[in-house]
């Protein structure tokens, strides 16, 4: 997985992608610019952090296309639309769709510099999350169904003894799930266990 982000530039006219990636390069950012949609998504791949700038109104794949197909195909890059005067209601419509930011024509190159580095900052802490989340589940796939089923009691706020007559099993046999469940969780306390309960439920809901 490369690790350095990229800010990928997809932009019709040449003279706006070579002006693009001159002027971001200069603040220090990697660019990789695309004469269209379809040349991008050929070679996106969704392990590659960064950002997407896009062009609104492109021949035929438009930016807000290109924006659905990515939400489509689960890549997470954050999507900065640029867009002429008379794009304004199509570039809110990219906003709706997802996408951080629009920006006029002729381009600001402090607001551009400045939505890019948030963008970059957001997918940062978003992979972070993704990451974060994937071990979560890693680690409950490790519980046996029964250990599975007592952390959800246990976490619900049911005592030992509770459990055990719930399950028709002793609390001895209780408190040796709750040991096993606590270590292969990695949970250092009862709080966190209930947080990360909390974290695996919403994202199966």
């Amino acid at each position: 997985m490369t690790s350095q982000p990229t800010v990928f530039v997809v932009d019709d006219e040449p003279a706006v992608r070579d002006s693009l990636q001159a002027l971001l390069s200069t603040y220090g950012f990697s660019v990789e610019a695309f004469g269209s949609g379809a040349e991008f998504l050929e070679q996106v791949d969704r392990s590659r952090p960064g950002c997407l700038v896009a062009d609104v109104r492109m021949p035929g794949m438009t930016g807000i296309d290109l924006q659905r197909e990515l939400a489509k195909r689960n890549i997470p890059l954050p999507v900065i639309i640029i867009t002429g005067h008379g794009d304004v209601p199509m570039a809110v419509d990219a906003l709706k769709t997802g996408a951080l930011d629009f920006l006029e024509k002729p381009i600001d190159d402090a607001a551009l510099v400045n939505s890019i580095t948030l963008a970059i900052d957001r997918d940062r802490l978003e992979r972070q999350a993704g990451e974060q989340q994937t071990h979560l589940v890693e680690r409950r796939d490790r519980l046996t169904g029964r250990e599975a089923e007592v952390m959800d009691l246990i976490v619900d706020g049911l005592a030992n003894n509770a459990v055990a007559e719930k399950l028709g099993i002793s609390a001895r046999t209780v408190e040796h799930y709750r040991a096993n469940i606590m270590q292969k969780m990695e949970a250092s306390s009862f709080a966190q266990l209930v947080h990360m309960s909390i974290r695996l439920r919403r994202r199966d809901a």
